[in-house]
């Protein structure tokens, strides 16, 4: 499936998607120092970079442990990446000398990932982020401080070809689409066409 944009962009954001299927291969320290490089440049609301990641690689001693904490059918594919790297997010903020909750944490975090998944595309490497893992666990045995959310997982790795990934996830190994503006962009409440399609042809 080629992927078109109904409207002009960089084609750097329709070809970043979320493969399973990975080659194993290592992969160097300089690109994923790149990738948290372009993270660590994500908007911040009040600069407080929320988000940090904890790292593992195949052979490392945590590797295993990261494995374990997908769920059963995410270790099938997942174990073929290169890396794979927790993301947590600050929960609180310093703001004039008082430290208060940062409601926009998930949201920051969220920005340095995709800045990572991007910057990961461009040296030629894919990511896919994970959600289905066990947090609790996570949290203990990685020894994440109460005071930091766990949001996801991210596998990265380079694409493999179809005969090294499991054949539950061969179907749906392409692209996919996305919802046209329409249906996600509005003008002054929920629901109020933002663009008139007239105008816009213009």
């Amino acid at each position: 499936m080629s992927r078109q944009p109904d409207h002009p962009v960089d084609p750097l954001f329709v070809d970043r998607w979320s493969p399973r299927s990975f080659s194993g291969e290592p992969v160097p320290d300089a690109v994923l120092q790149s990738a948290f490089e372009a993270a660590r440049w994500a908007p911040s609301a009040s600069n407080a970079q929320p988000w940090r990641f904890v790292l593992a690689r195949p052979g490392e001693p945590a590797w295993e442990d990261f494995i374990s904490l997908l769920m059963p059918r995410n270790q099938l594919w997942a174990e073929r990446a290169s890396a794979l790297i927790l993301i947590v997010s600050a929960l609180e903020v310093e703001r004039r000398g008082e430290v208060v909750p940062n409601v926009s944490h998930s949201f920051d975090a969220g920005a340095a990932w995709a800045n990572f998944a991007h910057q990961a595309l461009l040296l030629g490497w894919h990511t896919h982020g994970i959600g289905g893992f066990d947090r609790a666990a996570a949290r203990e045995r990685l020894a994440i401080p109460n005071d930091f959310a766990v949001e996801a997982m991210i596998a990265l790795g380079k694409r493999g070809d179809l005969a090294g990934l499991h054949a539950d996830f061969h179907e749906a190994e392409s692209p996919n689409g996305r919802r046209p503006l329409v249906e996600t962009v509005f003008s002054g409440r929920f629901g109020a066409a933002a663009f008139n399609p007239q105008r816009s042809a213009a």
